[in-house]
């Protein structure tokens, strides 16, 4: 039996609370960001909207709840979770859904659909399709819907998917920005707004916690993933892009650009094909840990020709010679003063297409910005985050993109002539 926390949460609640969790075995592991979900629904709130920082538990909270919902529900329930791309899915809420039960020891792969992405329990179905399958957006009813990262889910579509939701709607995500919940969710009188941040989240290692806090200093990105507060999207430095299901297969240019990390950064490797006078940028790697080897083995999983160009970067020459030795044909990149902020406006100048599986290309197109000023205004220095795969681009636009006509450009955010 789990212990029944101290709180002063309702006595309406603790009997839903002592119901469920008295079927469970010890090593479930609640937060008050459970708890609080869990009182609001039972409480009858229709939207249920957890707003909060990184690692706060939202998004494994609410699994949690729905899958305890699924299990002891009297009649069956049919539970949607939505994300914005099934790559987005299976690297969130589908592992996370399976380590939870994973975790107390009620994983039954029998019990799971991986064709359909449905999981059964009590015959009750908890289903993960993505906000881009226009069948299931327009399709039958539900009982229950949870969107994942609802920033990145357009009005439209979780308003489809709201009309055909006959109880409960659940949202979670980090607010970068201002967007449609705000003002047509969240005044409601039957949506609750759940704040969290990292510091209701127990289970953080003492090195999580040092991690999160060590960026108190960058005051965008503590207010929004430290305190879990409304930011802004001023000064996000990528424009002119959007998602695309593949690659074309015909393209006049193609090329590679690696970004080297290894124990604290990740290595970022991207595959740039020019076609119709616009880029088209797919991940093919985002890892820590990769030695030159590795790097050389991947792009042969990926099946990149061994004569395609690949730039990488000019601080690491004896990474790039061993790549060199595996036979790859690798330059170092072109840097020079004020090379970021000319590779940065070259890759601005054209419209990117971004793969729908590059899930770490477009987390750091969304959050990669310009510092800001003492009176928030966006300065032409961008910050040293959310960058290893932009990096990567940034290479290959200076390297293969900067053309004469093009090697005297003007920064982006202030004019300011790059030689």
């Amino acid at each position: 039996m789990i212990k029944r926390p101290e709180t002063n949460i309702s006595e309406l609640f603790y009997l839903y609370y002592e119901y469920i969790t008295n079927k469970l075995p010890e090593k479930m592991k609640v937060t008050t960001v459970y708890l609080k979900n869990i009182e609001a629904y039972t409480k009858g709130y229709r939207c249920i909207v957890n707003k909060g920082s990184t690692r706060s538990s939202k998004t494994y909270s609410v699994l949690q709840m729905l899958y305890l919902i699924a299990r002891e529900s009297r009649r069956k329930k049919l539970i949607s979770v939505v994300s914005e791309s099934l790559p987005h899915l299976k690297r969130g809420c589908i592992r996370d859904f399976k380590d939870i039960l994973n975790e107390i020891g009620e994983w039954d792969e029998r019990s799971w659909n991986a064709t359909d992405k449905i999981y059964r329990v009590n015959g009750s179905s908890i289903e993960f399709f993505s906000a881009d399958n226009p069948g299931k957006v327009h399709g039958p009813a539900r009982d229950i819907l949870f969107i994942n990262e609802a920033t990145n889910i357009e009005y439209e579509i979780y308003r489809q998917l709201a009309i055909r939701t006959k109880e409960t709607i659940l949202l979670d995500y980090n607010p970068c920005f201002p967007f449609w919940v705000d003002d047509k969710v969240l005044p409601l009188p039957t949506s609750l707004m759940i704040h969290s941040t990292y510091r209701d989240n127990s289970f953080l290692s003492a090195a999580q916690v040092a991690e999160i806090e060590s960026n108190r200093n960058d005051a965008d990105w503590w207010r929004v993933y430290g305190e879990g507060l409304t930011g802004t999207l001023k000064g996000t430095i990528v424009r002119n892009w959007d998602i695309v299901d593949r690659m074309p297969e015909n393209y006049k240019k193609r090329w590679i650009g690696i970004d080297f990390g290894f124990t604290n950064d990740p290595t970022a490797i991207v595959d740039i094909r020019l076609s119709d006078g616009e880029l088209w940028i797919d991940e093919l790697l985002y890892e820590r840990g990769y030695d030159n080897l590795m790097i050389a083995q991947c792009l042969i999983d990926c099946g990149v020709p061994s004569d395609t160009p690949v730039v990488a970067d000019s601080a690491e020459p004896k990474s790039i010679q061993e790549i060199r030795n595996c036979g790859r044909n690798v330059d170092a990149a072109n840097k020079g003063r004020d090379s970021i902020a000319t590779g940065i406006a070259v890759l601005n100048r054209y419209t990117k297409h971004v793969t729908r599986r590059s899930l770490n290309i477009i987390n750091e197109y969304r959050n990669y910005r310009w510092r800001t000023d003492n009176n928030g205004e966006p300065t032409n220095q961008p910050i040293d985050k959310y960058n290893h795969s932009i990096d990567a681009q940034r290479y290959v636009c200076l390297n293969y993109l900067l053309t004469k006509s093009t090697s005297l450009t003007y920064s982006v955010i202030k004019g300011k002539k790059v030689e």
